[in-house]
This record gives C-alpha cells, structure tokens and sequence, in this order.
C-alpha cells in the first residue's frame, strides 16, 4: 500500500483540523454576531415603546391635573367676575406650575379671550398666550363645539369632564397642549353649553423633561430634534400629533447588550483559538439560557394575561371565557351555578394594617378556596376582595353544602407576619339549566345575591331569587333621592349635639351630625345612607354643605368650637383642603374654633393627599380628632404617629361602666395615652350619672351623650345658651342639672 506523503500528512492531521476548527469558529462568531444584533434590536425597540408610552400616560396626567381646580364651583364664580389675579395665581394659574410641574397655564372666556396667561418661559404673561395659540386654537374651537352639542365622550368616573389634547411645537420646542372647561362640581352651576370657560395648561418635553427621563429610565444622551438624521447609531421615537403630523423626534443612543457581549469576546477569540471555541461554546449555552428565559418570559406573560398576578388564579376575562365554554357545553337538563364571593371586613385589615398585610392575606383566603372547591369548581378572583367559582352539573343542595364550607374556612383565623386576623365571607349564588340563561345573566344575578347576602347580616349566602331584583332597584331609588336631597337644599338637616367639659359641665362646643328627612320613608338613618353617599361620591358635596352650615350657625354661639366629620373619601381628594379653606374664608370663620373628626381608616392613604391635607389645614390652626377611638386595628401603636389633637372614647367602652369586668381600666390606659402624648379626651355616649361621674374622676376632659343633651337643632342650640347664660355670668354657661 503506498503510503501517505509528508503533504498528506500534513493536510490530514493539521490543514483539516485547523480548516475545520477555523469554520466552527466563524460559524460560532457569525451566531453570535447574529443574536447579539437580534438582543440589539430588541432592546432598541423596547425603549421606543417606553418613551411612547410615558409621553402618553403624561399627557392623560395633566388633563386628571386640571381636574382637581378646574370641577370646581368655586373656579366656575371666579372667572366670571372681575379678574382677581392673586386667586388664578394660587388655584388655576402658578399653583399649577408650583404644584404639579405645569409650565404654562392660561383661562379663555367663552370668545376666546385671554382671561388669565402664565407661561415659566416668559416675564411678561401679557404675550404668553400669542406663542401658544397657533397651537391652542383648533382644540379650542373643536372642544367649543363638543361642549355646545352636548358630547360626553370619554367621560367617567375617573375623568370628569371632557377635554381636548395634542402635542404641539411652540416656539420651536415641544409641548403637551390640554384644554379643559371650567364646569361645576356639584352640578348647581350650569352655564349655556359652548359657553364655558376654558382652562389651558402647557407642558415642554424638552429641558428638565428629558433630564428626568433620562435619569429615571437610563436613557444614554436623550435630545429632541426636529427632525430624523442618518445617524445610525442613535434610536428615534416620532412624536405626532393627533392629525398624524410629526412634531419632532426624541433620540437617543440605544442600549446594546448584544455589542458589549461581541466587544467581550473578540479579543478572546483573535487570541487563543481553542480557548475560543469553549468560549464560544459557553457562550452559545448564555444565548440558550436567555432564549429560554425570554421563552418562560413569555409563557409568564401569557399566564399573567389570563390568570391573578397576586394568586394565580383564572383573572376575570378568563373566568368569564371558561363560565361561557362550560354553559355551551352543558345539557338541558343539568343545572349550573355561578358563586359570587366577597370578604366581610376585608378593607378594615387593608386601611389598618397596610396593603402588604392585605396581600398575604388574599394569597391565603385563595389557597383555602381552592382546595375546598377540588378540581370540578372554576374558581376565580375577579380583583380586591371579590372572587367567583362557577360549577356544572351540580343540584342546590351541593352548592349550598359548597357555600357552607367556603365560609366555615373563610371564618377561621388567619395570621399574617404574627398578626392574627378574623374576616368572614359572603356569598351570592345563581343558578340556571343547561343554556337556558346566559353566563353575563347568570353572574349578575349572583352579583345580586351577594348584595342581598351582605345585607342580611354577611358570614352567610344568598341564593337568587325573583325579590332581590327589586332590592337593587330599591338601592338606586336611594340614590337618587339622596343626589336629589342634596341638590334640593330642603331635605338633609344639620343637628348639633353639645360637648361639655367633664370637670364642671361647661358647654364648650358642638358637634354637626348631618341628618335625612325624607318626604315619604321619613328620618333616614346616616348608617344607610352615608355609605350610599361615600360609593357615588356624593360624600363631598354633602360634606361642603354640613361644614358651611355648622360654621354659619357657629358665628351665632359666641366662644363656641364647632366639630364636623370628615370621611375617608373626603380626606384623600387633593381638593379637599383647599375647599375647606374657601369656605372658613367665605364666612370669616375662625379656623381655631373648627375641629375636624376623622378615623383611622382615613389615614390609610397611598397618595399622600391625606396627610398633605391635614398638614395644610392644621398649619391655619384647625384641629383633627381621632373618632372611635379603640375599635381598630392597633389603635395604640398607630397613636405613636398620627397627626391629632384629641382622641375621642368610644360610646362601646362607656357602657361597661359600673358592671362586672368593666372598661374602666382599659378607659383610664386610653387617657392616661392620650394625655402622654399631649391630646385632649372626648367620651361618647354618656347616658348615666354614674358613667359621668366616672369620666370625671378617670380625668377626661370632655364629655358626650344623651345625660347631658341630645342632638339639638339650630334654634334649639341658641335656646339653650340663652337659658344657661340667663343663670350664669361665666363666658362658657355650665350646666345645671344632668339632662336636658
């Protein structure tokens, strides 16, 4: 056999392998180079959607902006009247830029003239508006025009009035233009249509916009220009204007994962060929990894999309989906239910005990539902406390036997980071055969059942029954007889109970309890319908009109303090101190006489606006009083860091005076706190002789109830003083006697 020459050898064992190796590696590179582009591209594309996305959410943030000053009665009678500078200044003008970042703020009249101009860039506001109304005019004039026919588009519960938005070139720089009228929040205000005042604010996105962006979102070099240039190596993202025409473009020097990576790598692969192959090959194992993380990236985003990011279970799209597939499929004869589940006490544990505890806590209530329901029940959460199964199949007496299990498991204790909780659980039930009734039926008429579970006493179940359609239409009916009281100003009524001082029974002040004479139920109790009133948000207009009569009335009593209730909803609007402060203003009230009851659930407040209101209020010399006062959660650790003045004893404690493993103890701790920490005491419900003088002796300052005086009307309040003073030369009448 003729053997191989030293040429063969050579190509054989080094030339092959080498050619070899040498193609691997430049197979190997060419994959690389490939995905790193891809990982480029990828990531370029992700920055442009945010930019869009956060110049979007930015512009529907300013329009939500102007709604906090511009639904507002007070706004409507200021641009009407005379030009008052300094009040556009501070509500509809400077505020804006002060507050919420605005740079321009302008008022037109209904013909278009300039009432009211600010803009940051300008020293004379005179000429502001001539650089903004090539840009303002067309929206103006297209928003005038929705105004006159009436349009409602987009109006919410969320969005209260409609507006017109663009993005615009000004003065050569870009802008945010948001035209919104100034209409009236309570509806007593109802100028012609097309006649409204209108309200323009002006946001740049260029200078300190860019800057923020840039730092909050690691944006590399990020510009405006005017237009596109063939730099490469930068990312655009068009900004366009509602009739398509672009105004500019934000660029910026796109984030490269893929480049670092081949920047890494080069040199180790010009280097060291072997050493490069198992790079390369460690590598290509990175580029598997993160192909399948972007895989299971994507499989998390599809169960996100159709299950609870917070418990995993079917989200309400995919409940309603399944509910329907599970109707189609059933037979004629088969009876089906739909279950509505809602948590009693729920938001007591999320406003006390934070939303963190909140979360645990629905992650828990979830796995015990589940593993009741086995694997025949569709279970569901359809967000905050409200859950829902669904079952085919099945006779009543299972679902009732269902219903009790779910709530003997809900009732038991949960406990969370060493925190035991007790919540209940409600339910409403519909059922129906085969496909005799739609699946959105079928859960409205559980939602239903629920209301009427929940009103009969909650920890039970409600099956739907051909009654309970009249309740609800009975709870609408409320509704709009408490909206028309409002509106009426010859329905609801302001009572005052008085507050005597514990030591000598001196009448220091009242306090306004709002009250509901209707034409045909008669006395509406505040229990029924306050809440109705907190779920419309109807709550502010009847809040206003409590606190304006009791200060007018409380000009009229001489050295007497006057308190008023404020609810939860009342306290997180951003409007609500400023409404306060226009009020006391109106009348020349003296804000030290004026004391505001809250409770502890007000305080549990994720945007701040409760504690900015209270902080504005209190820095004029209004006073805050912690209502309820130990029936909470942790009322005496949250005491440690709530911003008060008094705290008042609950009607609940005083009633264990005098019997067998009484309150008294837990009464005395609850003053001897409150005066560690430098607070006055009110106790409430005081309807015996023996409670008062046990108060008095306990040290509380201030006493309430029935032994002294019930809740008197405004002429029946001016009675009293009169009769007390005629018997007493002191500023402040005592008492004399233990009722009235």
């Amino acid at each position: 056999m003729k053997q191989p020459t030293p040429r063969t050898y050579l190509l054989l064992q080094v030339a092959i392998p080498v050619l070899l190796a040498v193609g691997l590696s430049l197979v190997l590179y060419a994959t690389l180079r490939w995905s790193s582009h891809q990982s480029d591209l990828v990531s370029s594309a992700r920055q442009k959607q945010l930019v869009e996305l956060i110049v979007s959410r930015l512009q529907a943030r300013i329009a939500h902006d102007q709604e906090s000053s511009t639904v507002w009665d007070d706004a409507v009678n200021a641009v009407q009247g005379e030009v008052d500078t300094e009040w556009l200044d501070n509500n509809l003008g400077k505020w804006m830029h002060t507050y919420f970042g605005h740079n321009g703020a302008f008022v037109l009249s209904p013909k278009r003239e300039v009432k009211y101009a600010f803009l940051s860039t300008e020293s004379d506001n005179k000429s502001a508006y001539d650089i903004i109304k090539p840009s303002t005019d067309p929206l103006v004039r297209k928003l005038q025009t929705r105004l006159a026919v009436g349009d409602t588009t987009g109006v919410d519960d969320k969005v209260l009035s409609i507006g017109e938005s663009d993005f615009a070139s000004i003065a050569g720089r870009p802008a945010i233009v948001s035209i919104k009228p100034i209409t009236s929040d309570t509806g007593n205000l109802t100028p012609v249509p097309g006649q409204e005042f209108l309200h323009v604010a002006v946001q740049f996105l260029d200078d300190d916009f860019l800057k923020e962006l840039a730092e909050d979102y690691q944006f590399d070099d990020l510009r405006f220009s005017k237009r596109e240039t063939s730099d490469d190596t930068r990312s655009y993202a068009a900004l366009r204007a509602a009739s398509e025409q672009v105004v500019g473009y934000f660029s910026w020097k796109p984030f490269q994962p893929g480049l670092a990576v081949m920047q890494a790598t080069t040199p180790v692969l010009a280097g060291v060929g072997c050493a490069l192959l198992a790079l390369m090959t460690l590598l290509g194992g990175l580029l598997w990894k993160r192909s399948a993380h972007l895989r299971a990236s994507q499989v998390q985003l599809a169960h996100l999309a159709h299950n609870d990011v917070l418990t995993g279970l079917p989200n309400r799209a995919t409940f309603a989906r399944r509910l329907e597939e599970m109707l189609a499929a059933s037979e004629k004869n088969h009876s089906n239910a739909v279950l509505y589940l809602d948590l009693d006490r729920f938001k007591e544990v999320n406003d006390t005990l934070g939303h963190p505890v909140g979360d645990q806590l629905i992650i828990q209530v979830a796995a015990r539902l589940r593993e009741i329901a086995g694997a025949d029940t569709i279970v569901a959460r359809l967000g905050g406390d409200e859950f829902t199964a669904a079952i085919s199949n099945v006779s009543q007496q299972d679902v009732e036997r269902l219903c009790d299990h779910f709530i003997a498991a809900i009732r038991l204790p949960f406990a969370v980071e060493g925190q035991p909780i007790l919540i209940g659980l409600s339910i409403g039930v519909a059922m129906g055969r085969g496909q005799e009734i739609a699946a959105t039926e079928l859960t409205r008429k559980a939602d239903i059942a629920l209301y009427h579970a929940k009103a009969a006493g909650r920890n039970r179940f409600a099956i739907f029954g051909s009654h309970m359609d009249e309740m609800v239409r009975s709870r609408r009916d409320l509704e709009r007889d408490l909206r028309d009281a409002i509106e009426s100003n010859e329905q609801i009524e302001v009572h005052y109970q008085p507050v005597f001082t514990a030591a000598d029974h001196k009448i220091k002040g009242v306090e306004a309890l709002v009250r509901w004479r209707h034409p045909t139920r008669g006395l509406v109790p505040p229990a029924m319908f306050v809440p109705v009133a907190e779920e419309t948000r109807l709550i502010e207009s009847l809040g206003e009109r409590v606190l304006n009569e009791a200060c007018t009335a409380a000009l009229e009593w001489k050295g007497l303090e006057v308190a008023v209730n404020a609810s939860a909803i009342e306290l997180r609007s951003e409007t609500y101190a400023p409404r306060v402060l226009s009020i006391l203003n109106k009348l020349g009230f003296d804000p030290k006489k004026l004391e505001i009851e809250i409770t502890e659930t007000a305080l549990a407040d994720d945007t701040g606006n409760c504690e900015r209101n209270i902080t504005a209020l209190r820095a004029i010399g209004v006073r805050f009083a912690l209502d309820d006062f130990g029936t909470g959660f942790s009322s005496f650790g949250r005491l440690q860091r709530l911003d008060v003045d008094r705290i008042k004893i609950d009607k609940c404690f005083v009633d264990g005076f005098g019997k067998p493993g009484g309150n008294e103890d837990i009464v005395k701790a609850m003053i001897g706190l409150a005066h560690a920490k430098g607070l006055a005491t009110t106790a409430e419900g005081i309807e015996t002789q023996e409670q008062n003088d046990i108060l008095a002796t306990l040290g509380c300052d201030d006493l309430q109830g029935y032994l002294l005086s019930k809740p008197l009307q405004r002429k029946q309040v001016g009675e009293l003083l009169q009769k007390l003073a005629s018997t007493q030369n002191d500023a402040y009448p005592r008492l004399k006697g233990s009722k009235m």
